[in-house]
């Protein structure tokens, strides 16, 4: 009998495999990237997923997987900045026992509900492309918190210590991720190309045969936003590819009035909120038809940014679902170059 946890994913992957892309890239084993070991506090598990859950449970802890592959930066950076500092580790010692596993592993584990499977069949079932992905799973086994990349130490503590006590259903936990908003009253101005502000009916921009719709949800007070503004958009490369995109920036925590895509009128923050945007930045790309076709929502640098540009500009999510896939053969395609990508620059 399908348990709730493949329910959950049953639902997932009949939507369009785009739609439930983590957002973050990383490159595998030949990257040159380090593997690095997980905390000696990590649960050591026979991998009988459904008896993980009940001794948790007995302990008032919650499970969580940590989906990880060799050679992955952005797992180095988790493991040695997030659950490096002591408030993090010590909060996550307390209140769940952690759970590592390969996305491409060939472990044998039995899942929430019984089932046999691997450790790569498992995240496959999942959704799982990329890595880090962190699952928090609640007393029945489901997925109450689902973290799609790395965040920084003090949002990613606020994901912790929501996941420890409240379901995802719950749209408080989206709350959680918000910056010091109420420190400003308006995003700064932007100088970015083809950006249209303020936000126009959004319909009218995807009727535009020539350019993809990018969204950018963010907040005032966001200093991962500036950064994307300040650093890396600017970049040559990275600039050049926003030329192929009508980029609209959206202050997902405010009333603005909109027209969504799909031609529906609504406001910025009721528009977030029906997305699941939780993260700021979250870079959300439209093809001609109104429909979304990938996202990005945690913190990446602009290999991994540029990437997503030009896998929407370039159609190539219609022929490689798995961005993942897609991340790796531009990187072999600069090493056959003679240049060596820097994943994390």
């Amino acid at each position: 009998m399908m348990n709730k946890l493949h329910r959950q994913c049953a639902a997932i992957l009949l939507l369009p495999f785009f739609l439930i892309l983590p957002l973050i890239a990383v490159a595998q084993e030949d990257s040159g990237a380090a593997a690095i070991p997980e905390p000696d506090w990590f649960k050591i598990s026979f991998l009988e997923l459904e008896e993980d859950v009940t001794e948790a449970t007995q302990a008032g802890k919650r499970v969580m997987l940590y989906f990880y592959q060799d050679g992955c930066p952005y797992c180095a950076k988790l493991i040695k900045e997030n659950f490096g500092r002591e408030d993090i580790a010590s909060f996550t010692q307390a209140n769940f026992d952690t759970i590592a596993l390969n996305i491409w592993g060939d472990r044998e584990l039995m899942d929430t509900g019984g089932l046999s499977t691997t450790e790569k069949q498992f995240a496959k079932e999942l959704g799982v492309q990329f890595t880090p992905t962190l699952l928090i799973l609640d007393e029945q086994g489901d997925v109450a918190v689902r973290m799609n990349g790395l965040y920084p130490p003090d949002k990613f503590l606020r994901a912790l210590q929501w996941g420890a006590d409240k379901s995802s259903s719950d749209p408080g936990y989206k709350e959680t991720l918000k910056g010091s908003s109420e420190q400003s009253v308006a995003l700064p101005a932007r100088a970015v190309a083809n950006v249209t502000t303020p936000v126009p009916r959004l319909n009218e921009l995807v009727r535009d045969s020539d350019r993809h719709l990018l969204v950018l949800f963010e907040e005032p007070g966001c200093a991962d936003c500036d950064v994307l503004h300040s650093e890396i958009f600017p970049q040559s490369s990275v600039n050049q590819l926003l030329d192929d995109y009508h980029v609209v920036v959206v202050d997902a925590t405010a009333d603005d009035p909109l027209v969504t895509p799909e031609g529906e009128e609504s406001s910025a923050r009721a528009w977030a909120g029906e997305l699941g945007i939780a993260y700021r930045p979250s870079m959300v790309f439209f093809d001609q038809t109104s429909r979304e076709v990938f996202r990005t929502e945690a913190w990446l640098r602009a290999f991994h940014v540029e990437a997503a540009l030009a896998y929407v500009a370039e159609d190539a999510y219609l022929e490689t679902p798995q961005f993942q896939r897609f991340v790796d053969d531009r990187a072999d395609a600069m090493r056959s170059r003679g240049l060596e990508p820097d994943l994390m620059q």
